[in-house]
């Protein structure tokens, strides 16, 4: 009888242990002195990656149409402020740039420019198929750069015409994983190469065809011949001449 009560008392404090762990399945945390638990066991790449890929500071520029996806980007919809991204107006406070739109050959050195005011270490993401190839511009454009790639090194590329402010999200992750697996010590052996590109055309210069000498003559504010004989309308020198002129060549 002693066995049965010991036993149903076992099973019922048993029981209402189940029953705390499952009220409450995670236990307080107690004060240990082990080392692993109280001291952060990190490397000077860590950290200093860390500190990176969480406050990239991306730079206010754009181009054409793909900015208007990175400004919804910037809004309370999509917030990348949770990234610890900030836009920066000013090139010396920002070490990301997103090349949002075609970039034209009259915009590369400006583009160039930015790029070299940029403080190191500095990234780069190409957005949008007219970045990244030249896009719809890449068969009949004279001026499109047919890739930024060829101006400045390109990080991350970004497809898309143009790309919805989640793909944006989707690269920034991406160059935080870039970020993270950097070193210091191989981070200057990186270095660009053939950084500018071009070729030699075969375009021959013609003459203008809009030269102004129509919008001057005179024979362009006369009327024709048969409207001025309908309405009555006197004809004037000009035509007269140049009729007189057809009647001596027939």
């Amino acid at each position: 009888m002693v066995m049965n009560s010991n036993t149903t008392t076992d099973n019922a404090a048993l029981a209402q242990q189940q029953k705390e762990r499952i009220i409450n399945p995670i236990e307080r945390p107690t004060v240990t002195q082990e080392l692993s638990e109280n001291v952060i066991l990190t490397t000077v790449d860590d950290l200093y990656n860390w500190s990176r890929l969480s406050s990239l500071w991306p730079l206010m520029f754009g181009t054409a149409c793909c900015f208007i996806e990175f400004a919804a980007m910037i809004g309370s919809r999509f917030d990348f402020d949770r990234f610890g991204l900030v836009p920066r107006a000013s090139t010396r406070q920002a070490d990301l740039i997103i090349t949002a739109g075609t970039i034209t050959m009259k915009m590369a050195p400006a583009l160039v420019r930015l790029y070299e005011q940029m403080p190191e270490p500095k990234y780069v993401i190409a957005m949008g198929a007219c970045t990244i190839t030249g896009g719809m511009f890449t068969v009949d454009s004279p001026t499109a750069v047919r890739g930024v790639d060829k101006l400045i090194p390109v990080d991350v590329y970004l497809p898309g015409c143009p790309p919805r402010p989640e793909a944006i999200m989707d690269a920034i992750i991406k160059l935080r994983k870039k970020v993270a697996n950097e070193s210091m010590q191989e981070r200057g052996q990186v270095k660009q190469i053939h950084r500018y590109y071009s070729t030699t055309h075969e375009m021959k210069v013609v003459p203008p065809i809009l030269t102004g000498k129509y919008l001057q003559s005179g024979t362009r504010e006369t009327p024709p011949q048969e409207l001025a004989a309908a309405t009555g309308m006197p004809v004037s020198p000009a035509l007269k001449a140049s009729e007189k002129q057809e009647v001596n060549r027939g």
